[in-house]
């Protein structure tokens, strides 16, 4: 019989708090609110007591929330920040002011849960015991409660509809982008996918659709009439590649991502006469928001790395169909000498699409395996890259990246690119400092 989470003994640290959350994610991913709902109730709805900003998209909220969080604290606002995945410490899901939540902090928000969850849910019953996505959410909410942030910006876990974030009754709602990615849990469709990421639209609340395909934009839109949310189009405000925002993060992507919190921006500033916590976004102008849009940081998204020989490490997170064009335009930009690209995907139809571009622009492909349970194996890696005419070599992550940022694979000058799953830049970059990520992965 599996262990129950009552069983796991106490938590005495930091590691047995770890532990007892991610052996939670044994159970699955758990697409429903009522737990949720019932777990925040029991510590009096946190998440109603500050503003949120609520980001959805296939690509790009994660670096949206960034972006919208350096825009609100640059105006003075003490902000909160929750998104998904970390790359290294579980920290990094829960920030104040950009800064993570610390192990001991954590340790003692996972104790007080816990001392909750098992009085009102039955821990022998994985189904109806809240998952480790719904333990990180209320904690979240709870640090930002108890800090008394002015606003928190939330990123959704996956989907929208159904995600847990989805209990919380935003100032603003944003939808990045739209494409195919957990076609298994979402959808099939470009369509189907948009109607899940629109489930986070609330009547009366403006929200911003960013760049998406026009079958998504339809059905963004129509779930805005239906409940009666004003409709904010990014590309009315930003029609030409000319006219998007700058920002310190690279690529033409990150400036339409610019180009969705700058507008949210803007639309938060011209509520804020409606008084009450709303207020807080009078602190909003359109000079200070795009002077923090160039002072954004957000790692492994074409994260440049100087390595100890002089070469240079572009650090990345493309991983599914829409990641993969974005992907290219990055590597075209490189010119001269072509790249080492070392890579490692989380399943076949995310591997296919990096694949087509990759063979075009790596001189080598190291193929990679991330620990993480749904990380394809090199012989399905090699199935998915095919007889593309450029030489490819199984590794372990510690072989190419090790520590004191160092790699034996490329020379001085030269450039290597890491690119795919998510979890394996947070295995890059802690191999680089000889650290060891917190858990291996999450189901959501």
């Amino acid at each position: 019989m599996s262990e129950t989470p009552t069983e796991r003994g106490s938590l005495a640290d930091f590691q047995s708090a770890l532990d007892f959350v991610c052996a939670l994610r044994n159970a699955g991913s758990k697409f429903s609110l009522d737990r949720i709902r019932k777990f925040a109730e029991a510590f009096g709805n946190p998440h109603l007591k500050y503003p949120v900003i609520h980001v959805a998209g296939t690509n790009g909220k994660g670096s949206v929330c960034a972006m919208i969080e350096r825009i609100l604290r640059a105006g003075g606002a003490k902000t909160g920040m929750f998104t998904s995945p970390h790359l290294v410490n579980i920290g990094e899901r829960v920030q104040i002011n950009r800064r993570e939540l610390s192990r001991a902090e954590i340790l003692l928000r996972i104790r007080s849960l816990r001392e909750i969850a098992d009085k009102i849910f039955d821990p022998s019953d994985r189904a109806a015991y809240p998952s480790f996505f719904e333990y990180m959410t209320l904690l979240a909410f709870c640090a930002f409660a108890e800090a008394k942030v002015d606003a928190a910006v939330v990123e959704v876990g996956l989907g929208g509809r159904l995600d847990s974030t989805n209990i919380v009754s935003p100032d603003i709602c944003a939808i990045t982008s739209i494409g195919l990615d957990h076609t298994a849990l979402l959808g099939g469709t470009c369509e189907k996918i948009a109607a899940e990421k629109a489930g986070i639209i609330k009547k009366s609340v403006p929200v911003v659709c960013g760049f998406v395909p026009d079958s998504a934009f339809g059905v963004i839109r129509a779930r805005a009439e239906e409940v009666g949310a004003p409709f904010y189009d990014v590309r009315d405000y930003f029609p030409d590649e000319n006219s998007l925002p700058e920002t310190s993060l690279f690529g033409k992507f990150q400036r339409r991502n610019a180009a969705v919190a700058l507008l949210c921006a803007r639309v938060l500033r011209g509520r804020a006469d409606r008084g009450g916590s709303a207020k807080i976004f009078s602190i909003l102008d359109e000079s200070s928001a795009r002077r923090a849009l160039l002072d954004v940081s957000w790692p492994a998204r074409w994260q440049k790395i100087p390595l100890a020989n002089g070469s240079t490490l572009i650090l990345d997170s493309s991983h599914n169909e829409e990641g993969a064009r974005t992907l290219e335009c990055n590597l075209r930009s490189l010119g001269g000498e072509k790249p080492v690209i070392a890579v490692g995907v989380l399943g076949e139809e995310r591997a296919v699409p990096l694949f087509k571009v990759i063979s075009k622009y790596a001189k080598k492909i190291l193929l990679l395996v991330p620990r993480e349970p749904r990380a394809l194996n090199f012989e399905a890696l090699k199935k998915c890259v095919g007889d593309c005419g450029v030489p490819i070599e199984e590794c372990e992550v510690g072989e190419v990246f090790r520590p004191g940022r160092r790699c034996p694979y490329v020379g001085a000058g030269e450039t290597i690119v890491s690119t795919g799953s998510i979890y394996l830049a947070g295995e890059v970059l802690a191999a680089l400092s000889g650290a060891t990520p917190d858990g291996l992965s999450d189901r959501i």
